[in-house]
């Protein structure tokens, strides 16, 4: 079976200067790779005409499926739209469905007039399959060329996520045959990138040919991913299941969880299943490990709490630390690290505690403690434990680096004291 491959085409020169954030190739990417379609290239282009159509041609090339978003607007800078009627060899027409649907946000919810440009809005090329937009002005349109299809959609999120979900996807699946597209991933800390493709070299030379094994790093975690394509969705699932068994006891001392899911997402399950709750004491970070962990939709039955202990006073005054200590040894210490837990189990009553104490640069304390010496604390009611840490990023990673490493301790700590 030949593979379908498709390519991401994303339109706007907010883009290119990094104004707006190009979220929906990755949901995209995620989506078509759920569905059997492997992607070949993602590219962003600015709104200028020649660049476009050279970037069509292009993907065209290498893709069966190009899926393009932006530049439907009703302003002078989209020019998707006409550049997609002349490229497919047709003319700009009205389509009745997408002005009825114009005139309904207008008239019915928005309740105010329209302009010109945006009836213009419900013209599309005569060549396309008009995609309706449930969530906004601008239709989709599906066009096809010589075996292949480009899909164009709005740049607007949730407009995209509709089309896609509720059209694109399905009529994709009638379109092509595909094939079955399989991952395993297992998270794992503790541990550098090569330490661990070391460790693992002889079960990553011996997987069959079309199983590929991929390292993703980020902030102190490893994903490990195994990928397989095939006919046979079933066997494919159950060859990946066999070598993620097989992988296991090579990382088991490592291994955070057999899926893949956020640092902050097992803490929060762990807790959830022992009915327990955590409560945060933060210096260094903020809040930040406050804010990951109240991402979880179900945060509310395990997280009590936090104390944002930026200032020495607060840390005194609030959570009780020993004023002789912070003045002898300043803040960023085991004492400080190992009182703050203490203190903020009080304060709130939870079951356990995380605390953090640190220089997250780019000013420094000295020979002794330099940028990104941090301390963390975690506890219960019984016990205190507090390691120092050496990070050596800037000050955004050292924070996301204190969060993940700190969140890990204590899911250790738990682990270790049940």
């Amino acid at each position: 079976m030949k593979e379908t491959t498709a390519a991401i085409l994303t339109i706007g020169d907010e883009l290119l200067i990094g104004q707006v954030i190009d979220t929906n190739s990755a949901w995209i990417a995620q989506e078509l790779n759920k569905s059997g379609i492997w992607v070949a290239r993602r590219t962003a282009v600015g709104d200028v005409w020649d660049e476009i159509w050279q970037a069509l041609d292009e993907t065209l090339t290498h893709a069966d499926i190009v899926l393009i978003t932006g530049g439907l607007g009703p302003t002078a800078d989209d020019i998707t739209k006409p550049l997609l009627a002349k490229y497919f060899g047709g003319t700009m027409i009205t389509d009745e469905k997408a002005l009825a649907n114009v005139n309904n946000i207008f008239k019915n919810i928005l309740k105010r007039p329209m302009l010109e440009a945006n009836l213009k809005q419900a013209e599309v090329p005569d060549t396309c399959t008009v995609i309706q937009n449930a969530n906004g002005t601008a239709p989709g349109m599906w066009f096809e060329k010589e075996g292949k299809v480009v899909v164009s959609m709005p740049g607007v999120p949730y407009e995209m996520q509709g089309m896609m979900t509720n059209y694109v996807l399905p009529k994709l699946k009638e379109h092509f045959t595909l094939q079955h597209i399989a991952h395993r991933t297992s998270l794992v800390a503790g541990i550098g990138e090569s330490f661990l493709a070391e460790r693992i070299k002889n079960f990553e030379n011996n997987l069959p040919a079309h199983v590929r094994l991929a390292y993703l790093p980020h902030y102190g975690l490893v994903r490990l991913r195994l990928t397989a394509k095939g006919e046979d969705a079933t066997a494919i699932e159950k060859q990946l299941d066999n070598l993620q068994a097989q992988l296991k006891p090579l990382i088991q001392d490592v291994l955070v969880a057999a899926q893949d899911v956020s640092m902050e997402t097992v803490l929060g399950t762990l807790l959830n299943d022992q009915k327990k709750t955590v409560a945060t004491a933060e210096s260094c970070t903020g809040g930040y490990i406050s804010h990951l962990l109240t991402a979880n939709p179900n945060s509310s039955s395990f997280f009590t709490g936090s104390v944002v202990c930026y200032d020495k006073k607060v840390k005194e005054t609030v959570l009780k630390v020993d004023k002789q200590v912070l003045e002898e040894k300043g803040t960023v210490c085991k004492e400080v690290a190992e009182q703050l837990v203490k203190g903020v189990i009080e304060l709130v009553n939870s079951d356990y505690a995380i605390a953090v104490t640190g220089l997250m640069g780019p000013d420094n304390g000295g020979e002794d403690k330099p940028v990104g010496t941090v301390w963390i604390g975690v506890g219960n009611k019984e016990k205190v434990e507090a390691q120092e840490f050496h990070f050596r990023y800037d000050r955004r990673r050292n924070i996301e680096m204190t969060a993940i490493t700190a969140m890990n301790k204590m899911r250790l700590f738990i682990l270790n004291n049940q």
